[in-house]
């Protein structure tokens, strides 16, 4: 058995060039060994497990949603706003939601502390998302690339 604690880890964090987004990480499922690049399902793990942080006033991706993937989320501390296909819905520590294949969302940390969410997601080969606000395609097959035509920065068209 391999066995880690996650008090232990380090964040990767993240800023987009404005600073509109941000976030911090503890990817869980890579300090138990997932290789994300390997095709190899036994190497890839069949879900994908992350701590993650959200900093007050920020959002943590831009709005999107995945052809393949589901994600499932679960609030421990903080508060925020989801951003769905209906709305937005407000959501506090204990509150849990998913979203299946071709449902769009965007958490945003609407607080003035910090925003934590675990988040599970199952690992689909071949993945790819869309980003409705910018019109832009993220695909995965066999490199990642933002297309509307020519290859684009992941924030172009979000700040």
């Amino acid at each position: 058995m391999l066995k880690i604690n996650t008090n232990d880890m380090e964040e990767d964090s993240w800023t987009s060039p404005k600073g509109k987004f941000a976030g911090a990480g503890k990817e869980i499922s890579e300090a138990l060994g997932r290789k994300p690049l390997s095709s190899d399902l036994k190497e890839r793990h069949p879900f994908d497990v992350e701590i993650c942080r959200i900093p007050p006033g920020k959002r943590n991706y831009p709005y999107h949603s995945h052809s393949a993937q589901w994600e499932f989320y679960h609030v421990i501390s903080g508060r925020g706003v989801v951003r769905h296909e209906d709305g937005t819905t407000p959501v506090e520590p204990g509150d849990a939601f998913i979203f299946q294949p071709g449902q769009p969302h965007q958490i945003t940390n609407d607080s003035s502390e910090d925003l934590v969410l675990y988040v599970v997601a199952d690992n689909p080969i071949g993945e790819s998302c869309h980003y409705p606000d910018s019109k832009k395609w993220l695909v995965r097959s066999p490199e990642t690339r933002l297309i509307r035509s020519p290859k684009l920065d992941y924030y172009d068209g979000e700040e």
